[in-house]
């Protein structure tokens, strides 16, 4: 599971709507019948159009300046080992993003009329998206990124024959062409990966958009804060604030462990992927303390991720650890997280 929260933000100053981001994630409906396609929910029902909810993030925005957010993004990202776990994706998912808001509300540190705020203190609107396209920074678009250079020179250079330009013989060059397409690294059904082409297998993963107000549009709620619980004295008023990233990452995960009698792994928690990044030798101290299942199982998650994986028996004695071993699976690890497609 990976989870991002990101603010509404798009240039240097805050868009007055949400449409143009309710449109992207309108993307999936475009040429489907009704039946067919994913509406919004939240907390208090189903079937929400589009529409309704630009309405309602547009107008929820009271005494917002030019420079805050007017909501944000929460994104959730389940691997393809949970969404194995699903008998109905759809249904599934959305019982887990209603229990997930419930969390996100309780991470804050804040109070609305004396009482800890609560889901139904959120303004939010849910999708659930079956699909992905590649992007210029997955690492398959990248690694192809030379056969695409070489494959337009050619096509630009049968143009330039076929427009008088310069004399050449085109079977050739298309031979070259087709040769090149064969040769790229990563193909799906014997084409060439390219940016915007729709991903292989299971890409379902769920979008939100959460008001940056409360649904009263009188109190900001902002999850972009950098204290996770702290108190400011505002207009001679001692007022809470912040928001547990941890806590709601965590949380995140026992939620749909205990509804899907999930039994994650260690190398798939939140928890695993932090000391990875700032401590690789207890990660890896951690890895091999594991019961030698769930070892194994660690093993092979982090194979099919892509990732450089280490002998089982590697040392733990941290002056033994490979040092160019822990840099390259970092810059890996980082690669997956910030392109959300960390398979684990």
């Amino acid at each position: 599971m990976y989870i991002t929260i990101t603010a509404q933000k798009l240039g240097d100053n805050y868009a007055r709507s949400s449409a143009n981001f309710v449109s992207y994630l309108e993307k999936e409906n475009e040429g489907r019948i009704i039946e067919e396609q994913e509406q919004f929910f939240n907390q208090f029902g189903e079937e929400i159009k589009a529409d309704e909810v630009i309405r309602e993030i547009d107008s929820n925005t009271a005494k917002l300046k030019r420079n805050e957010p007017r909501f944000y993004s929460i994104t959730v990202n389940p691997s393809k080992r949970e969404l194995n776990q699903l008998q109905n994706h759809s249904k599934d998912l959305k019982t887990y993003t209603n229990e997930l808001m419930i969390a996100y509300a309780e991470s804050f540190n804040r109070e609305i009329n004396g009482q800890k705020v609560t889901v139904n203190d959120i303004k939010f609107y849910a999708k659930i998206e079956h699909s992905r396209t590649y992007k210029g920074t997955d690492k398959a678009v990248k690694e192809n990124q030379p056969y695409a250079t070489k494959i337009l020179e050619l096509k630009q250079q049968i143009k330039s024959i076929k427009n008088g330009m310069v004399e050449g013989n085109i079977k050739s060059l298309n031979r070259k062409i087709a040769k090149l397409e064969r040769e790229a690294p990563y193909q799906i059904n014997g084409k060439r990966i390219v940016r915007g082409m729709a991903k292989e297998g299971s890409q379902t993963h769920i979008h939100i958009i959460v008001s940056r107000k409360d649904i009263s549009n009188k109190y900001s709620l902002s999850p972009g804060s950098k204290h996770k619980a702290s108190e400011v004295n505002m207009h001679g008023k001692q007022v809470k604030r912040g928001f547990n990233r941890d806590a709601f990452f965590k949380k995140s995960e026992e939620i749909f462990d205990k509804q899907l009698n999930y039994n994650r792994n260690y190398v798939e928690t939140y928890t695993a992927r932090k000391t990875f990044i700032k401590n690789p030798e207890k990660y890896f101290a951690s890895l091999m303390g594991l019961p030698t299942s769930q070892k194994a199982l660690a093993f092979k998650l982090l194979g099919k991720s892509g990732m450089p994986v280490p002998p089982m028996n590697i040392p733990v004695n941290k002056a033994q650890l490979a040092y160019k071993v822990f840099k390259q699976l970092k810059r890996t690890l980082d690669r997956g997280i910030q392109s959300s497609s960390i398979g684990i």
